[in-house]
């Protein structure tokens, strides 16, 4: 084949498969080198290599071979001397050499021989891309032809030649696809099969309503609106949530298109299927209402519990069939995509259960005494219409005004409830020591047989032994196996149980020391310093000078200091010393205190000063100048 020829011809099955030009050269190669081992009989432990020329096309084998001296016994696996160093100078006899063993009609042999193992080679890869471009096409739409269809399934076409198949559940009820009809569905999911990737369809899945969402509205697409929750029964209805990501857009509006036609491009490939769009609201009472559409609603009413969430729709007489919808299909729609349980009552209906409700509560009807008043009125209502004779608006407004008042006291009595409720459990858990719910439960020295029943009810510590007992006794009571003497024996085992306290944590307090250079600052004493009246300064001295009724305390180390004043004239002083915490000073004499030198002696006066507010202490010269030289505040 000319040299142009088979470039054509390989750069022709590239573009054919779609495979890259590297798999499909070694595709070549291994099947060359499984020809030349079927051709020769050469040994599996032999290595042996192919080289493909892409241009010319021209194959050449390489074989590793034993250098001989001059004669060849096994040309397959023995080359000559003189031929090894040609390859490979420093050759020496009995090295392993890779050289040239390309056969002379290797080309046509190769030709017929290699043909099998190419196209598996070619296959494998096709397969092991079609494999790597649908599983990122998982969740996306993709399109392709019905090739064949039968009762289990329909088979579509795809590109990269793979086939796709449709389950008929997650076929649109009531389609039929014709045979070359054109299609679009969903990959749901992406198998590795022996016969190449299991492609899996659907047309039922909600991302399939997402995905043609995302097609038709390019407000979606680009993020400016949001899909926050679909739910859909395929072929018949479906409900969208939705809201704007920014302010002035109106996000129904998008969706639905000028005179509908966004919308109505989504029916007619959803083969007629009914879609909502609603807007969806942070306030669950607001997203609810919206979500019953097109039915109105009168009100409202949430009731939480623990693993459960229901709402009580109240709707009119008139809008209580729309409300519920053909087999209860609105209403469950309204619940898949809100995830609220949703109860649907009439107003008569509504009416006669809050009149139950505040005629056996006595709690309920003292908190209500104009809905109390107003029984007789709504009881005449009730009876009038259990008659089938027609209601006044007014009346109907009434109904409505008597549930509402009902059921919303109903909720506020619950929630201050379930408040206490959880007020109770955080005192009773504030009751318990930090430490029971560190220490296991076998420390508690409960009866074998007893311990085995707690441990398999998930009782692990005795903190949570004790907050169950504190929060409900009845709960551990009514275990299987435990009576009066188990419980006995828990009180008794845990009444025994000590815990070590924590020890508080103590921070220290700065201490400041007078000097002769110290900069002002206020004299600080502490409660710690008031409790120990061993720590204050022992030894004091009256210092000479002018009389005065206060006490000088002269100070005769830097130590004793600490206060500046002794016990007895803390409780002299005024309060507001004890207001301003005092400034850390520096001790210039420290380095002398370590070295055990004297420090030298001073007297200090302490004064209330009226315009600084505070008590200052003025130092007093021996000599007797009653001037001082200098004030701390």
């Amino acid at each position: 084949m000319a040299k142009n020829e088979f470039a054509l011809a390989f750069n022709e099955v590239l573009e054919e498969k779609q495979l890259a030009k590297d798999v499909v050269i070694s595709a070549i190669e291994s099947a060359m080198v499984s020809a030349y081992r079927r051709a020769v009989s050469a040994s599996t432990a032999q290595h042996v290599e192919a080289k493909l020329d892409p241009e010319t096309g021209i194959v050449t084998v390489l074989a590793e071979k034993e250098v001989v001296e001059d004669t060849i016994v096994d040309d397959r696996t023995e080359v000559l001397l003189e031929e090894a160093r040609k390859v490979n100078p420093e050759a020496q006899l009995g090295d392993m050499v890779v050289v040239e063993t390309t056969p002379a009609d290797f080309g046509r042999v190769a030709a017929q021989t290699a043909r099998q193992v190419i196209q598996q080679r070619i296959r494998e890869a096709e397969r092991s891309n079609q494999m790597e471009y649908f599983e990122r096409q998982v969740g996306e739409i993709v399109s392709g032809l019905v090739q064949t269809s039968n009762a289990q399934s329909t088979t579509i076409g795809l590109d990269m030649k793979a086939e796709g198949v449709m389950p008929n559940n997650q076929k649109i009820p009531g389609e039929r696809l014709k045979l070359h009809d054109r299609v679009r569905a969903v990959v749901m999911e992406v198998k590795d099969g022996t016969r190449g990737p299991q492609i899996i369809l659907s047309r039922a899945h909600r991302n399939f309503l997402r995905r043609l969402l995302e097609n038709e509205v390019p407000e979606i697409y680009h993020g400016i609106v949001e899909i926050r929750a679909i739910s859909r029964e395929p072929g018949a209805r479906a409900k969208v949530a939705v809201s704007a990501t920014q302010t002035g857009i109106d996000p129904v509006g998008a969706c639905v298109g000028i005179k509908g036609v966004r919308i109505q491009a989504i029916v007619k490939e959803l083969h007629d299927e009914k879609i909502d769009i609603i807007q969806w609201d942070q306030d669950p009472i607001v997203y609810i209402s919206k979500a019953i559409s097109p039915a109105r609603v009168n009100g409202v009413y949430l009731a939480e519990s623990e693993g459960s969430r229901t709402a009580t729709v109240v709707v009119g007489e008139d809008q209580l069939s729309l409300a519920i919808g053909r087999d209860g299909q609105n209403a469950r729609l309204a619940a898949k995509l809100t995830g609220w349980r949703i109860d649907i009552k009439s107003v008569s209906e509504a009416s006669n259960d809050a009149l139950r409700k505040l005629q056996n509560n006595a709690e309920l009807a003292a908190l209500l005494p104009a809905a109390v008043e107003s029984i007789p009125q709504i009881q005449e209502i009730l009876v009038k219409k259990a008659e089938s004779r027609p209601l006044t608006p007014e009346e109907y407004s009434a109904l409505g005004q008597f549930v509402d008042r009902v059921e919303r006291r109903t909720i506020q009595i619950k929630e201050e409830a379930a408040r206490v409720e959880v007020e109770r459990t955080i005192a009773a858990r504030a009751d318990i020591p930090a430490a029971a719910f560190t220490t296991p439960l076998e420390q508690a020295g409960i009866k074998e047989h007893i311990f085995n029943i707690l441990t398999e009810a998930g009782f692990e510590t005795v903190g949570s032994l004790m907050f169950s007992l504190a929060a409900d006794p009845d709960k551990v009571l009514g275990m299987p196996g435990i009576g009066s003497k188990a419980m006995q024996n828990i009180n008794e085992s845990l009444a025994a149980l000590t815990f070590a306290q924590p020890e508080p944590e103590t921070k220290p307090v700065p201490e400041p020391v007078m000097t002769e250079s110290a900069a002002p600052a206020a004299v600080e004493t502490t409660a710690e310093s008031a409790k120990k009246p061993e720590e204050a300064p022992t030894e004091k001295k009256q210092v000479e000078g002018k009389k005065d009724t206060r006490k000088n305390i002269e100070v005769e180390d830097e130590e004793h200091a600490k206060d500046g004043v002794v016990l007895d004239e803390l409780f002299k002083m005024k309060s507001e010393i004890f207001q301003q915490p005092a400034a850390p000073v520096e001790d210039e004499s420290g380095s002398d205190k370590k070295k055990g030198k004297k420090t030298k002696k001073k007297a200090v006066e302490l004064q209330y000063d009226e315009g600084l507010g505070t008590v200052v202490g003025r130092k007093i010269h021996k000599r007797g100048d009653s001037t001082p030289d200098n004030d701390w505040e």
